[in-house]
């Protein structure tokens, strides 16, 4: 699974701490997302999408072999 969660911090302006705090995460759990080493739970994934006002699909991309 592929992620644009850089790109959206960067649309928002925010740092991976930011994000990891509006989500109740650890930064390095962002981080460990962002670098696609760990995917997120469902519910994660939800509120890091709400966070940036997009629907989950525009966040996180599933691949052919996922």
């Amino acid at each position: 699974m592929k992620n644009n969660i850089r790109v959206e911090r960067a649309i928002k302006n925010i740092t991976q701490a930011d994000l990891a705090e509006l989500a109740g995460v650890s930064r390095q759990t962002i981080n460990t997302i962002e670098s696609n080493k760990y995917v997120p739970s469902t519910v994660l994934a939800l509120k890091i999408a709400r966070i940036f006002g997009k629907p989950v699909e525009e966040v996180f991309i599933l691949e052919e072999e996922d």
